[in-house]
């Protein structure tokens, strides 16, 4: 390690094992004396009573950890990419103490900007609702958290937030960027490992994660991150277990009947709700504030069949992909969620015909892939007896499939979801297909 970046408090207390916090499984963090001052603000420990996983919890009952322990974790892994990459010459003339040190910090106060089921309701793309990057700004450029960078860390908070939500301004910021948000990034590698944990599955563990972090170079402009030959394996083994973390987690069928049931119920709401507060709540905060704002009303139903005290999730009427049934998924898949609603509608009033009973419009629920799309997995790979950098895809036929094929379309299903007590009536409903596509005529 070179001698500048070996000062750093944290590589050090990394390197000796003092001070450790101990977080699943069996990981110690190094908590310096202003690491633990950022931890102990009132803004940092609010993560701590909001869960990373949200609504999973409802088929995974255990994944029920906190933004508080991801966060550590992300931590401790920036102090692991520095710790192999100050030995790369190219990086070690681009990033000096400070730059790592804002790396540092930005990498433990990446997700405070985090409301409760953030993202489920970034996907709404509502006015109003900003991006949870942006959202953080306010909790970094001022109060406890800014005072402890600027007195304790050395750094501007400004120094964070541009690390964290805006434009590089020269090679070492994209460098530093590219490990906090990037193809193999600090955080898809603890969130990964730590969703599989807690939700009790394998998929997001079977990936070299301590070869991944040993391959670690400097792409050939040497302004991201790239990795040696010796972790070509270890980054299609991650490509697949993201892949499948997506496929039978975070996409699972009821996983997604919850989210689409507060997205709706949330959508109901949002113009009376104070956002500006709400998103500075904790989870119970949040969504005792939508259940009285709800009241009696239409969200209200879909509020207590998620947090009531009798779990009734809506039933999966129908579900299409893109390769079994590609021109019904391409007519749904990323539209506007206001399209979505009142494709929905029109689906819910030609149910009620066919059954001889009202359907009220919040019963159906079309749940689809959202406009934003996943980041693809593009990273090169160097092999150094001939000095050239390949990409991934191009030597990696299972990682081609999926770069070239969009991520987003083979993990997300687009699924018509009902109130549980429709779908004994709706057994005997013909061709869905058709009725969808009825509706879709109408609405656009």
């Amino acid at each position: 390690m070179t001698s500048l970046l070996a000062d750093i408090p944290e590589l050090r207390a990394l390197d000796s094992g003092s001070g450790l916090l101990r977080i699943p499984q069996e990981i110690d963090v190094p908590m310096t004396e202003r690491v633990r001052q950022i931890v102990d603000t009132a803004e940092f420990r609010r993560l701590s009573r909001i869960s990373q996983l949200g609504l999973v919890a409802h088929v995974y009952p255990a994944a029920h950890h906190t933004r508080f322990e991801h966060s550590l974790g992300v931590y401790r892994m920036a102090l692991l990419f520095l710790q192999r990459l100050v030995h790369d010459e190219r990086f070690a003339d681009a990033i000096g103490p400070e730059s790592a040190t804002a790396f540092i910090a930005a990498a433990l106060l990446h997700d405070l900007g985090h409301w409760p089921f953030c993202h489920p309701i970034e996907d709404l793309r509502l006015a109003g609702v900003p991006e949870h990057e942006l959202f953080a700004n306010s909790f970094i450029l001022e109060g406890e958290v800014a005072d402890v960078l600027r007195s304790e860390w050395g750094i501007q908070p400004r120094d964070v937030v541009a690390l964290l939500s805006e434009k590089p301004r020269d090679k070492g910021s994209k460098i530093l960027q590219s490990m906090v948000s990037g193809p193999i990034d600090i955080d898809k590698m603890d969130y990964l490992m730590r969703d599989s944990l807690h939700a009790g599955v394998p998929y997001g563990r079977n990936f070299d994660q301590q070869r991944l972090i040993g391959s670690l170079c400097l792409n050939q402009s040497g302004d991201g991150i790239a990795l040696t030959e010796k972790g070509k394996t270890a980054a299609e083994m991650m490509v697949f277990s993201r892949y499948v973390m997506f496929s039978e987690v975070y996409w699972h069928h009821a996983v997604r009947s919850a989210t689409a049931m507060l997205q709706r119920a949330f959508y109901l709401l949002h113009a009376e709700l104070d956002l500006e507060t709400m998103f500075r709540m904790d989870e119970r905060e949040f969504i005792d504030a939508m259940k009285a704002a709800a009241a009696s009303g239409p969200a209200m139903p879909l509020l207590d069949g998620l947090f009531g005290s009798k779990r009734r999730l809506y039933k999966r009427l129908s579900q299409y992909n893109l390769v079994q049934t590609p021109e019904i998924y391409n007519q749904l898949a990323r539209r506007p969620y206001e399209w979505l609603v009142r494709c929905g509608e029109e689906v819910a009033n030609r149910l009620s015909h066919q059954i001889g009973r009202r359907v009220a419009p919040d019963e159906v629920l079309i749940d689809a892939p959202p406009i934003k799309l996943e980041v693809q997995f593009a990273v090169d790979i160097r092999y150094a007896k001939e000095n050239v950098w390949r990409s991934l895809g191009d030597v990696s036929p299972m990682v081609k499939t999926l770069a070239t094929t969009q991520f987003d379309d083979h993990v997300k299903s687009v699924r018509v979801f009902v109130a549980p007590d429709l779908q004994s009536d709706l057994d005997s409903v013909g061709n869905l297909i058709e009725i969808l596509e009825s509706a879709i005529s109408v609405v656009e």
